[in-house]
């Protein structure tokens, strides 16, 4: 198989994390988190790693070049890898503009011929419902989503800490991403759509048939 490009795009949880990892497993795809980067940046003690975490904790978006450098770093890092079958991106784009750049960047690095864009579809009704009811481990801060059979799980499958309500999903902070995800992320939809190169998933099965039909989408 040619290596591949696979984009994921969703409201907030649409499942598209779980998704990106599963996928990531099943075909030995690198991963590129927009979260993982920017937790990893904060490490380090520089102007840039003590200026993301500020922004992190007030809940704002990274600058779009800071996002983007770190974008670069990593697409140049794994363009060196010598066995490379593929990368999934997640959480990115988040702005229209991101999404023209990262167009740039992977025809710049040559990666532009086998791009695939998952969207991930669910209802604000859905998504209002699955993020006030989710959980989030007290101890190792995992986050167990509300789909399938993880509404059954009383303990952290992790670490078994007891599980609780976040303190940031409440009907009006969802609501809140909701609308922000209509203003930012839906002309990145359009964007995708008009190019003939958006695949919506319909993200209100299980997680296992969602699952069955994006790998159908990328093979």
């Amino acid at each position: 198989m040619k290596k591949q490009i696979v984009i994921f795009l969703g409201k907030s949880g649409s499942g598209k994390g779980t998704q990106a990892k599963l996928l990531q497993k099943k075909l030995g795809f690198d991963y590129i988190g927009s979260g993982d980067l920017l937790r990893a940046r904060t490490k380090k003690k520089d102007f840039t790693g003590k200026k993301i975490t500020k922004i992190l904790a007030k809940g704002e978006l990274i600058p779009m070049p800071a996002i983007f450098k770190l974008w670069i770093d990593k697409i140049e890092e794994l363009k060196n890898k010598k066995k490379l079958k593929g990368f999934i991106m997640d959480g990115n784009p988040r702005r229209i503009m991101e999404a023209y750049l990262i167009d740039q960047a992977l025809e710049f690095y040559e990666w532009d011929k086998n791009v695939k864009i998952l969207l991930i579809h669910i209802s604000n009704k859905e998504a209002i419902w699955r993020l006030t009811k989710r959980r989030i481990c007290k101890k190792c801060k995992k986050i167990i989503p509300f789909v399938g059979q993880f509404r059954k799980i009383k303990k952290c499958p992790k670490c078994n800490g007891q599980l609780v309500g976040r303190s940031d999903d409440t009907i009006k902070a969802v609501k809140s991403r909701l609308k922000w995800f209509k203003t930012e992320v839906q002309p990145i939809i359009n964007y995708y759509r008009k190019t003939g190169r958006l695949i919506k998933i319909n993200g209100e099965q299980s997680i296992e048939d969602v699952f069955k039909d994006i790998l159908k989408a990328v093979k």
